[in-house]
């Protein structure tokens, strides 16, 4: 999966996991309590804050990111996320 969007500088952009919605015993999970996704791939990655630190994430990596991190964006339909590469935690 890509995007024709070219983050600039130590940007990121993540299509976020599906969001659970139901738990393990089956319980439907209502739209308010369902948790943010704090996880998901990597689709796009600017070049880097400065020339002499290249970026660490690359496309197609999977990431943990902070619950409430990022600006959430729309690129043809598809919702994503567009992070600073220090919001993102562990790559995995």
């Amino acid at each position: 999966m890509s995007v024709n969007v070219q983050p600039l500088h130590d940007r990121v952009i993540v299509k976020p996991a599906e969001k659970a919605e139901k738990t393990a015993g089956g319980i439907i999970i209502p739209d308010t309590a369902q948790e943010k996704p704090q996880r998901g791939e990597v689709v796009a990655v600017g070049k880097g804050a400065k020339r002499d630190e290249p970026m660490t994430v690359k496309v197609g990596d999977t990431v943990l990111f902070g619950k409430y991190s990022g600006t959430e964006i729309e690129i043809e339909g598809e919702k994503y996320l567009l992070l600073k590469e220090t919001d993102i935690f562990v790559i995995l």
